[in-house]
This record gives structure tokens, sequence and C-alpha cells, in this order.
């Protein structure tokens, strides 16, 4: 009997992982929590299985149907698959990392992206639904050229695979202490699965995926929640010992008089996040796939609330890991920060309970890897090669383009996780680039009608230096800039913001002072 064609991949794909368990099991000395990788290799199934299907039922060569679903994505699917983009692997490890390590001051991505989706959809989404743009580049391509979009391109590339890199990283540290998988074989045998079903199936795969992620992690998460608190003694006594042990920084408000002269770094921070989770591509891709500019307005406030709510797990996860008593436990202490959430899972809750908490983080993981991979893709195929060097290219020519560049971006991302060790740091150095760099060009494109691409290369210059002369530890970046408020190596001045708003009045000054020079040109409406 043949079987469907959709089934024969996930089945292939089930039996490599079921050869990799026996290797594991006969041939190497890893204790690998079995229960738990079994489960994983069915979710894997179903996850390939699900993205499979979706690319046939949706089996088309045409660019707006890949990149973009046909735009035709429902309401309802396109907040799941929104939702599902940013609540990933980054932002529940990173969240239960700082909450446990900073204290809930410092927990600013949960709140600041949701802020962002708000942002976005009542001042950006409406009008780049309108003119029916492909990608987030095709308004800066329009208003500034070729040349100053595939410029911009490097910044909102670099943050799509900084992303991806720092969801992969939060997997695998989350395998490695629930599985005992080490965490290499973890990334890789994830980043695989997901590069794989989004090349066959482009956003239709990736949005289908993420309405069954998305649920499996708020389930999840809060399934964990109650094994964990009875370690600690249930909520009130959680609450009472985390703010003796935080004291000020126990609370989301910022005050001068618990953060000192880091109160304007605090800022610096936060603005970023809010302005700096806009323009993404990842973000954008899902606003130009509804069906209208309503749609596209509704489902970014929706999405925005669902990632306040689905941050609240983590947030207990990481109090619960900061005031736990491991040592009466018996239990080793965490060994970093940011092995909080898979550590809590592991050891505070119950071997079954565990795989379902493991299940819900793989669930971000592959949510966000997927999304953010196409997105850089997409950007990649119809921004920068399609117009430079495949002019003529056929729809069927730029899916098989598309497709390469998934598996380029999602091999790169990859590689990067394999080298890095903080999920969270990476995951600000993400927006980090996109709101110094990018913001203000999307801004100035979309809502300026002088700004032509001489004030865009000098706004964009100006930024550059102003950012990157004030270095950066996760880099390895010296400071360049003698900055105001800079101590023990680390600049306080909230030069990430001024170098963003310093890049945007360039921009606009130099554009009108060269009104001879360089043109302005028009936004117009893309042709399907």
């Amino acid at each position: 009997m043949r079987l469907p064609q959709s089934i024969r991949p996930t089945l292939i794909l089930i039996t490599l992982l079921i050869i990799l368990g026996a290797y594991l099991y006969w041939m190497t000395d890893t204790e690998v929590f079995w229960s738990g990788y079994w489960a994983i290799i069915l979710f894997y199934g179903l996850i390939f299985y699900l993205g499979t299907y979706a690319a046939q039922k949706s089996a088309s060569s045409n660019p707006t149907d890949v990149l973009l679903a046909g735009r035709n994505l429902p309401l309802g699917i396109a907040i799941f698959t929104m939702s599902a983009t940013w609540v990933g692997g980054g932002y529940i490890n990173g969240t239960a990392e700082y909450t446990a390590s900073s204290g809930l001051m410092w927990v600013q991505a949960p709140w600041g992206y949701a802020l962002s989706l708000v942002v976005g959809g009542l001042f950006f989404a409406r009008k780049m639904r309108r003119y029916q743009f492909k990608t987030m580049l095709d308004p800066l391509s329009q208003r500034f050229g070729k040349g100053m979009s595939t410029l911009l391109f490097i910044p909102a590339l670099t943050g799509e695979i900084f992303w991806t890199a720092a969801i992969l990283t939060a997997l695998g540290t989350t395998f490695g202490t629930v599985l005992g998988l080490d965490t290499d074989s973890a990334i890789v045998i994830s980043a695989i699965i997901a590069i794989a079903y989004t090349a066959i199936g482009g956003l239709w795969a990736v949005a289908m995926t993420d309405v069954i992620q998305l649920i499996l992690l708020l389930l999840g998460l809060t399934i964990v929640i109650p094994f964990a608190l009875q370690n600690v003694g249930g909520w009130d006594e959680l609450y009472i010992r985390y703010q003796e042990k935080k004291g000020v920084l126990s609370s989301f408000i910022p005050s001068k008089e618990a953060l000192g002269n880091y109160y304007w770094n605090w800022w610096d921070y936060a603005l970023l996040l809010i302005f700096g989770g806009i323009a993404w591509q990842v973000y954008f891709q899902r606003v130009l796939a509804s069906k209208d500019e309503n749609t596209a307005v509704r489902l970014s406030i929706f999405a925005g609330i669902i990632c306040i709510v689905a941050a609240i797990p983590a947030v207990i996860i990481g109090m619960i890991g900061s005031v736990a008593n491991w040592e009466m436990m018996g239990i080793a202490a965490p060994p970093d920060a940011a092995s909080t959430l898979p550590w809590v899972i592991r050891h505070l809750t119950n071997p079954w309970v565990a795989t379902i908490g493991l299940g819900a983080v793989a669930a971000a993981v592959m949510s966000s890897v997927d999304s953010s991979i196409l997105s850089a893709s997409s950007m990649a195929s119809w921004n920068v090669i399609r117009p430079i060097w495949k002019p003529n290219a056929t729809p069927e020519v730029l899916q098989k383009i598309v497709k390469r560049s998934i598996w380029i971006t999602g091999i790169a991302a990859t590689l990067l996780a394999l080298n890095i060790s903080s999920v969270y740091e990476l995951w600000f150095l993400c927006s980090d680039f996109v709101y110094c760099l990018l913001f203000p060009a999307l801004v100035c494109a979309l809502f300026d009608k002088k700004a032509n691409w001489i004030g865009a290369a000098c706004g964009f210059i100006v930024s550059f230096i102003l950012r990157f002369g004030g270095g950066d530890a996760t880099l390895n970046l010296p400071i360049l800039i003698p900055y105001p408020m800079i101590e023990d190596g680390v600049v306080l001045f909230p030069f990430r913001t001024f170098s963003m708003i310093m890049g945007l009045l360039t921009i606009i000054l130099i554009s009108r002072l060269t009104q001879k020079q360089a043109i302005p040109r028009s936004l117009e409406i893309v042709k399907e």
C-alpha cells in the first residue's frame, strides 16, 4: 500500500530519531531521560507532519502564496502565529533567567515586545497592508532605491539570525537539563526539523504549526506551575521570599532609588524593546499576510495581549528558581541563571510533568525558529537576490531561491547558536541593531514624503557610529566614544536611543537639504 505523500517524510524523520536514540543508549554513556525523549520524538513527528501537510494543501509557486500564504490568513490563525512567533524559547527562557538573576524590574522584554505589537498595529500595520508590500524592505526599496534597501537588509538579516540563534540556544539548554541530551545535538536536531518543514511549506506550514505550538506552550507551562510551587510553600510564601531576596528589584516599576545611574540605562532598553520590536520582517510578514487592513491591526493588538499572558508562567518559574532551597532538597543549584527554567522543570516536578514542560519549551522554540528563518529568507530572495541578480526570475525560480535561502539562513543561525551562551543578552542584541539602524529608516520611508536615499544613507552612518561607538560586551566591542555615565566598562547613558534619534533627525534634515540631488520617490501599491 502506498503511503500518503505527507506521511512518508514524517516516518523517515521519526525513524532517524529512533536510530539516534538507539545509538545514545547502546553506544554512549549519556544518561538520557528516555520517556521524555520518546515523547519529544512524537511531538516533533506531529509538528513535521502538520508542516508538510500544510505545504501540500497550499502547493503553489506564486511568491505571494509562498511568502504570505496568499494574503488569506484568517484572524484566529493570524493571532496564533503572530503570538507564537514572539513567544519563543528566548522569550520563555530569558524571562525566567532575568526574573531569577536580576529581579522583575529588569524583566522588560515581555511587556516591551507586547507594547511593540500594539504600537505596530496602531501606527504601522494599516499602511503596510494598504500598499500590499511583500516584505518590510519594500517601502525602503521604493523610497530609497535598491542599493539602500540592500544595505538596510544587513541589520534586518542580522537581527533575524541572532534571534534564531538565541532561541536555539534556549532549546539546547533545556534539552541538556531535562533530557540529559547534549546541548549541541539538541540544537542541530531541532534546527534541521524546523528548517525542513519551513522550506517545504512556506508561511502556511509555519502558521498551521504555530497554532499547535502555542497551545502546547500555554498548557505545558501552566501544568508545571502547581507542581513546582509545592517545593517553595505555595504562591504566598514564594512572593514573600522573593521580595525579601530581591528587595526593590522585585517590582516591575523602575525607580532611581533602586537603579541609581542604571535608571537611564533601564529606559534605554525599554524604548529599544518597544520600538525596536516593530521593524521586523517576522512581524510584518503576518501583517501583510492578513486578509485586510482591519485584520492586520486587530491581530497585532490581540497578539500583544497574549504575549503578556504567556510570560506569566515563565516569571513564576523564575521566582521559584530564585528562592528554592536547592541544598536542603539535596539538588545542585542551577549552574547559571540561563538554566533556571529547565532546572525547575526537571528537578521540581515529576518525570511526566517534566516531559510536558519540555514539550512546551520545544513548542515555543519551533514556533519562533521557523518564523524567523522564513522572514530572513523572504527578504533575501525578494528584496536582494531577485532585483539585483534575478530580475526576470519566474515564480518557479523564485520559489527555489526562497527555499535555498531558508537553508542558508537556518544553518548560519545554527552555527551561531553552537557558539554562544547567554540567551537573554543575545535576545536584546537582536532588537538593538534593528532599533538603532533600521527603525529610523522605516519610519521615514512610511511617513516622510521628502525622505530620500542620501538622507537615509547619512542617517544610517550616524546611527552606526553612535551605536557601535558605545561598545558592546556581548560582541566584545570596546567603548570608542566618551559618553557620560560610564561605570565598570558599561555606558549607562541611553546611547542606543540617542543614536536612533540622531539617525532619524539626520534622515529628515539631510533629505531636505538634498532635494535637488536626489528627488524623493513616492510609495506605490505593489501589484500582485
